[in-house]
Order: structure tokens, then sequence, then C-alpha cells
């Protein structure tokens, strides 16, 4: 904290399940598999499932360089903080810009997939029409939405300590959940792993052939894998911060690769029959084979835990973008710092940033309610920026190592994790993964964003205006004030 010139201002609570919790929950293992096997099977067949450990072994490389430091500098809005400490200023404030755009994004993305799951269980969830209609869907999946994102938000405002009650004890479920999920399809396999080596048919007429079908499929996977950051951006919150947040990271990422691949492998191998073309739709899904597989009600009690994982990491990512805010207001480097950076007293958390990027994400869906595609545009776009802000870490990181300025001597004289003659082959490939992912996502496909041109290249649109507008304000207003607030500096500062 003196470092970064702060004086500690916010609760110091978290324990070690509770920050390995606050990582798993925001990777959510559940959720994230349960949102988007559709649109990797759809497009790529089981095949698809080669992108699982491949985008593992390229998030890993970046879990690495961030366990680091988080060994070194265990901060709230880490990823700014790092960027800007590693780069410099401009270089800080846009990954910053960008991870908390990215984050609000994502927190819109993540509630919408209740719509995949409530209706399932009741049809009263489905307000909306019959979910028949062109707009059902997703003008539903806005209003269930909407209101998660006003329960996470009073959650957020009333304290780090009821957060994570609720989020430890979500993940709690959640881990259950998925592995007795994985052992009943495990249980109910009916064909063997040769399925996922052949291409089945899929990508044949297209432009690239399978390899061009499975580039746009990685998505599905690439939504899964990041956020393990969050462990780190509670560092502040959290006891023994520069033992525990690294543990967390690894341990978070680690977990969901195994148990969520389990799951999808099994779900898989476990089909009843992989030519339905439900399997490829967001009304069938994982979610389909589940109930198929699973004996009477236990299909539905499943779907209530997918509900808790889905709840839980809104939860964690509302908990993140908070972060992300308070860290970059208390610098003067977002409109409003004051007010943003302001801690309630009696919580011990900001509370107006709760408030500001939960209204800010009800927008977007509102905004998005007429546009059937809203679940993968938003998903793309969030990963995306994530990704960019992300490199902006690994990328300086990887430069500081070029010049012998990482990893800082007292890293292992300590005892706190470093890599060593490993760290940088991996920082390598982490900033070589990061680059090659983004590029990946980014390009424009009528499968992924849909029509016309300005969708189908939304991710060099839409990224480009709030990048262009974030740094519109920081040339004309930021840079000549940013600094810690008064209020937050460290004695030495002041």
């Amino acid at each position: 904290m003196e470092h970064f010139g702060y004086k500690p201002s916010l609760d110091r609570s978290i324990g070690k399940f509770a920050s390995f919790a606050a990582g798993v929950s925001y990777i959510s293992i559940l959720t994230g598999t349960f949102q988007l096997f559709y649109f990797g099977f759809g497009t790529a067949g089981p095949a698809y499932l080669w992108s699982w450990p491949l985008v593992f072994i390229g998030q890993m490389a970046v879990a690495l360089c961030f366990m680091e430091l988080a060994a070194k500098y265990p901060v709230a809005g880490s990823v700014y903080n790092w960027s800007k400490l590693l780069g410099s200023r401009i270089v800080g404030w846009s990954s910053g810009w960008l991870m908390l755009t990215a984050s609000i994004v994502t927190l819109a993305a993540v509630v919408l997939a209740l719509q995949l799951n409530l209706p399932r269980l009741w049809s009263g969830f489905q307000i909306i029409g019959d979910g028949t209609g062109e707009y059902d869907y997703a003008g539903n999946a806005v209003i269930l939405g909407t209101i998660l994102i006003i329960i996470t938000t009073v959650i957020n405002a009333l304290g780090v300590k009821l957060m994570a009650m609720i989020n430890s004890a979500g993940v709690f479920i959640e881990l259950i959940a998925a592995v007795l999920i994985a052992i009943i399809l495990a249980a109910n396999i009916e064909r063997g792993p040769d399925v996922f080596f052949s291409t089945n048919g899929y990508g044949t007429g297209e432009s690239g052939g399978y390899l061009g079908a499975f580039l746009i499929a990685s998505l599905a996977s690439g939504y899964v894998m990041y956020g393990f950051d969050t462990a780190s951006s509670l560092g502040e919150e959290t006891m023994e911060p520069r033992r525990t947040a690294p543990k967390a990271i690894f341990r978070a990422i680690l977990a969901s690769f195994v148990i969520g691949g389990a799951i999808l492998v099994f779900a898989v191998m476990a089909a009843p029959d992989l030519d339905d073309p439900a399997l490829g739709e967001q009304s069938g899904s994982l979610q389909g084979i589940v109930e198929a597989v699973m004996w009477g009600p236990l299909g539905d009690i499943f779907l209530v835990c997918i509900v808790i994982a889905v709840i839980v990491c809104s939860l964690a990512v509302h908990t993140a973008a908070i972060r992300l805010t308070f860290a970059m207001a208390r610098d003067n480097a977002l409109p409003f710092g004051n007010a943003l950076a302001r801690v309630h007293p009696k919580t011990q958390t900001p509370v107006v940033p709760a408030i500001v990027i939960g209204v800010l994400a009800v927008l977007i869906l509102v905004i998005n309610i007429n546009q059937p595609k809203i679940f993968t545009v938003l998903t793309s776009i969030a990963i995306i920026m994530i990704y960019l802000a992300y490199l902006m870490v690994t990328g300086p990181l990887l430069k500081k190592r070029l010049q012998g300025q990482w990893p800082p001597k007292d890293l292992k004289e300590d005892g706190y994790f470093t890599m060593g003659r490993w760290g940088m082959f991996v920082n390598i490939v982490a900033v070589v993964w990061g680059a090659a992912m983004a590029l990946n996502l980014a390009w424009p496909r009528e499968a992924v964003y849909g029509t016309p041109w300005y969708n189908t290249w939304g991710a060099f649109v839409y990224i480009g205006i709030i990048l262009a507008a974030g740094l519109l304000w920081y040339g004309l207003k930021g840079r000549h004030h940013i600094g810690v607030l008064r209020s937050h500096a460290s004695s030495t500062k002041e």
C-alpha cells in the first residue's frame, strides 16, 4: 500500500477460501460451460473441446505472471495498478479503462445466463411471450438479468463480509454440484473418446474449413477461463494477501479446467443423440443433455445449482468491477473521482461504484433488448477487452524482464511465489497467446457478430468507440489531475 502511496481504507476480513472462491466464482465453471456450450458445439462439434486445454495453457501462462505480481502487489484494481507500475500512466489508465468497461459488459453478459435455466425450472419465469417469438428469449433475459443486477448491487453495497459469505457458500455448492454432474454424466456415457478425434462434418464448405470453425468455437472456452485476477483485486481486503492471492489464482484456474473439462467431455460422451440440432441452440445446449441423463427431479436440482452459480458469478464480477472503479477513482483517474472513491464508514465498502456499475450494466441490457444475438456479441466484446487489458500487464512485464528489472529479489528471498528461470519463457507465451487470441476473437465473423457490417466488425467498432471516448476524456481532462486523492494518500504522500 505504501509503495502505491495509499493508506488502508477497506475492510481486511477475507480468508483463504473466500479469496479462492472469488476467483472461482468469477470464472464460474457452471455458468461458463452451460452458457456457451451450444455455441462451441454448434459451430465445430465435439472436437471443439480441444480448445479447452488450449485456452487453459494460454491463460495459465497469464495467470502465472499475475501470481508473481500478486505476490508483490496484491492491490485493489490489480490489472490497472500493475500496468501503471510496469508500463506508464497512459498504459495503466488504458488498461484500467478497458478492464472496467469490459467488467461492466461482462456483468451484463453473465446475468443473461439466467434465461438458459430459470424458464426450464418453471414456465412462469418466461415473463415475455412463450419463448417462441423472435425477441422473447433476449427480452426475457434482460428482465431476469436486471433483477439479478439489483440483487448484486444491494449485496455489494452492504459490505465485503456479506459478499464473501454469500459468494463462498455459493461456490461451495457450485463445486459440489459440478463434481456430481461430471460423475453422473461419466456413469451414463454412450460412446467412446474417438468422437473427439473427428471433424464429424463440421466446417465443410466454410472458409478455412474445420480450422476456421474451430477458431470461432474457441470463444466458448475463452469465455470461461478469465477473471482469476479477482483474488488479487481483493488483496486489500484479504488476510496475508501476498501468500494467499497467488495460491487462490492458481487453484481457481486449475479447478475450473479440471472440473469444467470433465463436465464437457462426459456430456458429449453421454448425450443421447449428438445429431440433435438442439445441442447447438440456446434452448437446448448442455442443459438439455443434463436433463436427458439425470433421472427424476435430479435434473431440476442441478439446474438450481447452475442458477446459484450464475448468481455468485454475477456477484463476483460486480465486486471486481467495484474494486477497479475504486482503485482508479482514488487516483482521480475517473470522472467524479471523489464520489466514486468514497468508502462508507460503516460497511467499509465503496457504495457509489456498486450503484453506478449496476445502473450501467442494466442500461447495456436495455439498449440491446431487441437483439437476438445479445449473448454472443456482449460476451465476445467483453472477452476481447479483458484480453487486451491483460496484454497491457504481460507486455510491460516482459519488457521489465528483458531489462533485468523483474522479478524483485525479495520474492525469492522471503519465500513468496516466483517462476524463477521459467519466468521469461512463460511471460513470452502469455504475450503471444494474449495477442493471438484477442485477434482471433475480434476477427469479423457473421457467425459471431451477425449483421449489418457494424455488428460484423463489432469488436473493432464498439471497442474502438469505448477506447476513443476514454482517451478523449483522458487527453482533455484526466491527465491534468490524475494523482492519489488527499483522502486516500498515505502519510508519506501527504
